[in-house]
């Protein structure tokens, strides 16, 4: 039961295109019911119908509609006993994440006006349609980590979860590493960035004397990997944090069509455009140059590296210190320039890292820092980086001394799967649940049939 609910909020993300569907639907059916709470075919059907279209078909478990019934029956009880224990879901909590998924559809489909055509509704009904389904996901959400709060796991615990396992069962890990790196930025010289905002000039003046387009402009000249090939496009929302603050003040005080000033952010100097704007959300298009740095550039990043490299060196500061007294990376100081995978594990196979930072590595030992390293990062600018090797793990079978972190994980997701059934076993025989005789065959709804009237 438990492992589905994990599933559950997957489930629960219905998108837009089920929202046309289900004006299609003939005739439709409640086949499921907890409290109050009911559950149509459609919801089962659309959930499917959304999972096939986001390219996960052969994730679907066998007997789908079983398990995505079983998903709702789950989240509806979860929901009727926050209810209950009086959680709450502020107002301002459901409208910010209402924005959040619009702001998420807007970007799937392009524009504000396809998604309202695909959708064949306004954006504020949209939201509407979401409202009940997003208030009941986040209180399903509270209601399982106020189950969950009091679940601990003590080492003893991980200990014995472990020896559990059979030993030809453990996992093989590669050689992995954990690395930390203070990063330098080398700053143009005054007479390039001169020149680049010249040419923006040039670019401006085209694009509002109609010589170009603007956005023929962006797939020209810009030098923003991320949209370039989209003519420069980003849709942004006037709270996020996502963008520089700079750039996003800058882009909210132009009118529709207005093409800004020559705008400086930390990545380099913009022209931005406003396409169109709703309230706090807008599409814009920028055009960002990054002035060339030279090798005098370079150099002075080197110098100030290898200084800190030599404090580092004879124990004056920890590598800690040396990111929050010399890096140009501001999000890392709060990690002490941890470099992690997309999962968020500090934990890295070779293969996870760039060709230069491999090549960077090479021979440095666990606790050493490697000497100031240049690089071209994904934005294609030149940056100068300290590497610190905290460990390198040897090819190894899942052990206690070397994976604990990994075990313990493991042993308290465990933990509090059983805590949840146990939990569901004790609330199941207080509700009023109800289950269409068509699912009577479905083995994972047997502790729900139990109870059903």
């Amino acid at each position: 039961m438990i492992k589905k609910y994990l599933l559950g909020v997957i489930f629960l993300s219905t998108c837009i295109i089920s929202l046309a569907q289900t004006k299609k639907v003939i005739a439709d059916k409640i086949i499921g019911q907890v409290g109050d709470k009911i559950i149509l075919r459609s919801d089962i059907q659309n959930a499917i119908a959304d999972y096939k279209r986001q390219g996960q078909e052969a994730q679907l478990p066998a007997n789908a509609e079983c398990a995505f019934l079983e998903g709702q029956l789950i989240q509806k009880a979860l929901v009727l006993q926050a209810e209950k224990d009086s959680l709450v879901v502020s107002e301002d909590e459901i409208e910010s994440g209402l924005d959040n998924q619009i702001r998420g559809f807007i970007n799937a489909y392009g524009s504000k006006e396809v998604l309202e055509e695909v959708a064949g509704r306004t954006i504020y009904q949209i939201k509407e349609d979401f409202r009940q389904v997003f208030k009941e996901r986040k209180l399903a959400d509270q209601m399982r980590g106020k189950i969950l709060e009091p679940v601990k796991i003590s080492p003893v615990e991980v200990a014995a979860y472990y020896n559990k396992i059979p030993k030809d069962s453990l996992p093989f890990y590669e050689s992995e590493i954990e690395l930390s790196q203070v990063q330098s930025q080398p700053k143009a010289s005054k007479e390039i960035e001169e020149f680049c905002v010249k040419q923006l000039y040039e670019y401006k003046r085209q694009a509002e004397s109609g010589t170009k387009k603007f956005e023929q402009l962006c797939k020209l000249y810009s030098e923003d990997p991320g949209s370039k090939d989209n003519g420069g496009q980003y849709n942004i929302n006037r709270t996020s944090k996502e963008f520089d603050p700079t750039f996003m003040s800058a882009a909210f005080r132009l009118k529709e069509g207005q093409i800004s000033n020559i705008v400086r952010t930390k990545f380099g100097f913009h022209l931005i455009q406003m396409v169109s704007r709703a309230g706090d959300d807008a599409i814009v298009r920028h055009l960002l140059k990054i002035p060339p740095v030279t090798e005098d550039e370079i150099k002075i990043s080197v110098a100030k590296l290898d200084s800190a490299k030599l404090m580092i060196d004879k124990g004056f500061i920890s590598f800690g210190e040396a990111v929050d007294k010399f890096s140009d990376d501001e999000n890392s100081k709060f990690s002490g320039g941890r470099i992690t995978s997309r999962d968020g594990s500090s934990f890295l196979n070779i293969d996870q890292l760039d060709k230069d930072l491999v090549i960077g590595i090479k021979g440095l030992k666990p606790g050493a820092v490697s000497k100031p390293l240049v690089y071209t990062d994904e934005r294609g600018r030149k940056m100068v980086r300290l590497v610190y090797l905290k460990n390198r793990t040897q090819p190894h079978r899942e052990n206690l001394k070397e994976d604990y972190n990994r075990i313990a994980a493991r042993a308290l997701d465990t933990k509090k799967q059983t805590a949840l059934t146990k939990w569901f076993k004790e609330h199941l025989p207080n509700y009023y649940i109800t289950i269409d005789n068509d699912f009577k065959n479905c083995s994972s709804l047997a502790d729900w049939w139990k109870y059903a009237k």
